[in-house]
Order: C-alpha cells, then sequence, then structure tokens
C-alpha cells in the first residue's frame, strides 16, 4: 500500500528534474538569509550557479552549531508573521535548536508522516496510539498529523503512565503503537506484570524511532509483543519524524526524496561517498518555506541504496541507523558503538535488553564497563551459573568489539527505564570519577 503513488513511485528521471528545480528554488529562498548568504558567497556559491544536482556539492554544510550560533530565528527564511508553529530541542548541551514551519510547512509534514504510517499498513480504521513526547519535542505532533491526514483514529498519550497506556489499548481498541523501541520493551513488561498478553490486544504495528536500535532489538520487540516493528527517521531540524521509513519488507527506509536530498559523506573529510558505502548522513531540503536548511549534517552513520522496493516504492532507501559519528566511543583505539554491545545482549537469553555503559578510568587508559539486567531466575541459580552468564557476555563482547569490557550482571528492574530515549552511555570520565 502507498500513499502518495506519483511522489514515493515516480520514476528516477521525473525525481531528478524535480529535485533539481526545488533546490534552485531553496538556494534562492536562503539567499535573502543573512548567514546563509555569508556562507554561499565565501563558497562562492550563487543561486545562478545551482546548475546540476552535482552542484549540491558546492553549498558549505550546515551544522548545529549553525543554529545556535543564529538563536532563535536567525535563519528563519520568512517573516514570523508567516510561522504559525515554533519547536525546539531540549537545548541540554548550550543553546536549544529552534525550528520553525510555515502553513505549507506543517501540510508538508503532514504529508510525509501519512506516507510513513501507509509504508507500515496503516489506514483509515486503524487506532494510532501516539506515546511520543507532546510540546516542544516533534514526535508526537508530527505522527498526530499524518494519523490524521489518513483519516485514522488518534490517540493522543504522550509519554508517560504505561499502565494507562495499557489500558487504553485494551479498552479503546489501540491497532498502532508509536514511541521509541527501548520504551516499547518497558510496554512488554509491564504488560507481563500486569497479566495482559500482548496478543490478547488488536495492536498489530509499532513505529518506532528517536534512538538508534539494532535487528536483533527488532526481533525482541517483535516477539514480545507479538508485532510489525517499523524503523522510522526524522529529525527536527529537517522537519521532525517523517523523513524516511521502512516498510513491510523491511529492506531499508524510504527516503522521501521530492522533499529531502540525501547525501552521505566521510565524517572527517566530508567527502561524497557513493552507493553502499557508510557514512555520515546529509539533508538539503528542497520545499521547506520557514527554516530551509542546506547540507545539514546529521551526525548519523548509515548508507544509501537505490533500486525498486518489492513495495513499487522507487526512492532511495537508507540503512538502519549504524550509530553516530559523535556517540561513537574511542577506547584505547578501538572504535565502539553502543549498538554493538546491543546485539550480543539481545542474542544472550538469560540477558535482558536493558543496560548502561560505563567509560571509566583505569589507571592512564580508558576502559569499559557494562551493567546488564538478567532474568529474575537467573538469581535464584547457583553462583557459578551466574558467572557462567557473566563471562560469556564478556567474551561476546571481546569478541565482537576485541575489546575487553568489565561486566556486571544486576537484577530485573534494576536500570532506569526512560519514556522517551533511552540514555545509554555514562562517561564517568567527565564525572572525575574513576
Amino acid at each position: 500500500m502507498i500513499w502518495n503513488q506519483k511522489a514515493e513511485a515516480m520514476p528516477a528521471g521525473e525525481r531528478e528534474a524535480l529535485q533539481l528545480d526545488r533546490l534552485q528554488r531553496t538556494v534562492r529562498r536562503v539567499w535573502g538569509v543573512p548567514a546563509y548568504r555569508a556562507k554561499l558567497e565565501a563558497a562562492s556559491v550563487t543561486p545562478e550557479s545551482i546548475r546540476s544536482l552535482d552542484d549540491l556539492r558546492r553549498i558549505p554544510f550546515t551544522d548545529k552549531e549553525d543554529l545556535r550560533r543564529n538563536y532563535p530565528f536567525g535563519l528563519f527564511a520568512t517573516p514570523m508573521s508567516e510561522v504559525v508553529r515554533i519547536h525546539s530541542s531540549s537545548g541540554t548541551t548550550g543553546k536549544p535548536t529552534v525550528v520553525g514551519y510555515t502553513r505549507r510547512d506543517i501540510d508538508t509534514w503532514a504529508e510525509v508522516m501519512a506516507r510513513t504510517l501507509v509504508c507500515g499498513g496503516v489506514a483509515k480504521d486503524d487506532v494510532v496510539q501516539i506515546a511520543y513526547g507532546y510540546g516542544l519535542f516533534t514526535g508526537g505532533l508530527g505522527v498526530h498529523y499524518g494519523a490524521e491526514k489518513i483519516g485514522a483514529t488518534v490517540i493522543p498519550a504522550s509519554v508517560g503512565n504505561t499502565k494507562r497506556q495499557i489500558m487504553m489499548m485494551q479498552d479503546f481498541g489501540t491497532t498502532a503503537i508509536a514511541c521509541t523501541p527501548s520504551y516499547s520493551l518497558y510496554l512488554a513488561e509491564t504488560m507481563e506484570e500486569m497479566g495482559v498478553a500482548p496478543r490478547s490486544l488488536r495492536l498489530r504495528v509499532g513505529f518506532f524511532g528517536a534512538e538508534p536500535w539494532t535487528e536483533s532489538l527488532r526481533a525482541e520487540i517483535e516477539e514480545k509483543l507479538g508485532i510489525l516493528a517499523i524503523d522510522i527517521y526524522g529529525l527536527s531540524e529537517v522537519i521532525g519524524p517523517g523523513v524516511s521509513s521502512e516498510c513491510e519488507h523491511k529492506c531499508g527506509l524510504h527516503i522521501f526524496e521530492d522533499h529531502f536530498l540525501p547525501e552521505i559523506i566521510d565524517p572527517r573529510t566530508g567527502e561524497t561517498l557513493g552507493e553502499g558505502e557508510v557514512g555520515e548522513l546529509v539533508f538539503t531540503t528542497i520545499t521547506k518555506e520557514a527554516l530551509p536548511i542546506l547540507r545539514y549534517r546529521t551526525r548519523d552513520l548509515t548508507a544509501l541504496t537505490r533500486g525498486t522496493c518489492a513495495c513499487g516504492r522507487t526512492c532511495v532507501r537508507m540503512r538502519k541507523v549504524l550509530g553516530r559519528s559523535d556517540d561513537m566511543l574511542i577506547i584505547r583505539g578501538i572504535n565502539v558503538f553502543p549498538s554493538q554491545i546491543e546485539s550480543v545482549l539481545v542474542g544472550i537469553e538469560e540477558a535482558q535488553p536493558h543496560y548502561v555503559i560505563y567509560i571509566k578510568k583505569d589507571g592512564p587508559l580508558d576502559a569499559l564497563a557494562v551493567e546488564v539486567e538478567v532474568d529474575e531466575k537467573l538469581f535464584s541459580d547457583e553462583i557459578r551459573r551466574l558467572e557462567a552468564v557473566r563471562k560469556r557476555i564478556a567474551d561476546e563482547i571481546a569478541s565482537v568489539l576485541s575489546i575487553q569490557a568489565e561486566v556486571k550482571l544486576v537484577g530485573p528492574h534494576t536500570i532506569q527505564r526512560s519514556e522517551g530515549k533511552a540514555k545509554r552511555v555514562i562517561d564517568l570520565r567527565k564525572e572525575g570519577a574513576s
């Protein structure tokens, strides 16, 4: 099922012509923004010099610091009288990033989110429960608009109150859930405590984003909740959720290229990489009015694949995000991503998918420690079995990462649950601990 057949299954040549026209319009639009114009002029780029899609590479990158330097509205390309909505990041590190939307931007957001939900089979007769946060965070309202555009019934549950969320699933007949992947496991855990069998619900599909998650974790979610788990992707600076989504074939996330131009670059050199090569994902928006953004460095690591999907969509697909270039841990010269550790834990039967990674000092060197929840039955077994599981986890991590990690096993519910993005890494070096 496809929401917008013309846009999502467009022939490549027709799409490229549309993208070039929209890119040229976007560069003309940002030419009136002083901060953008200064960057473009410094790179000898003018609106007239964009003659092909290859000219995109001549445009300078934009990053989060550009938004912070121009806080709050310095990168807006429309007068505030045309801005009907403002969203913002939490601003936990310095100034928050502020994004604005015109009425047309809101319509675009609803359109791409409708496509996202239809990718997972949502239709007018579905009941969509949204357990993403509302407010300044873009997650909740983005899904909300898409579901309403389709004509589905929306339950704006927001985050938290997990037992009430489950009660609503039972009483309102929820068929689709949207939340973070880590929160979906917390829902499954709470259902078990309440004696609610997930397969007794009407729930059949989940849309999970806002944090990287592995194929192993997908299998865990699908098994525990008995649903189809769909990976969705977006970020506030580009539009919010709705930038790309998996379909039921789960062979990559379809990027809605008539609105967002993707590139993959080498995160160290900025050079453009080819199809299938892993690097940092970069986006240029080509239809946004209030906050157009040129070559925005997402810091997310993935790869792009072209070709028609079995679902019929022709737009480029991105792999599941492998990690973030700025979240990569370097321990004794070894590159470590949290997702690698998650893959190990999900593959060990006795381990639960709840863990925290600690980075600390071991003398002059950095050291890795992992705290892992294990099955309650394991704590009632003899010490030798507990030690055997701990050693197996440590050995598997060493095999995957080529580095030794200190592994500590803890009982169920020991690690704090998150209703939003799970905090997986704690750097004790920054806190002066050892």
